[in-house]
């Protein structure tokens, strides 16, 4: 496995991992999913961390879609060498370092 596509899985289950923190400022703010909260769509208060961790999965989400379409297209391409593995080295490493980052980074 290149380099390339070894850091796209890693950044896979980076971005498959990060909507834990919200769920646990969920559980930790509100308790576990009651019934009645499945009929009130009321929006509960949550921690700024809370919020934080939100945001920063939506974020990776939305840009984990065209990162593996370009390292996919280079591959496939046979275009892969030390600077794409370079730059899908750093944006895991940088996406990694990104949700402790958040912390004054969006103020509310």
């Amino acid at each position: 496995m290149s380099t390339d596509l070894k850091y796209l899985a890693f950044t896979a289950i980076l971005t498959a991992s990060l909507w834990i923190p919200y769920i646990v400022a969920q559980v930790m703010t509100n308790g576990s999913l009651k019934p009645q909260n499945y009929v009130d769509p009321t929006q509960r208060p949550l921690p700024l961390w809370g919020k934080r961790a939100d945001r920063t999965y939506i974020n990776a989400v939305e840009t984990f879609a065209p990162f593996a379409a370009l390292v996919i297209a280079a591959h496939l391409a046979g275009k892969a060498n030390a600077m794409t593995a370079f730059w899908a080295m750093a944006f895991f490493w940088l996406r990694l370092a990104m949700p402790p980052s958040t912390c004054s980074a969006y103020p509310m």
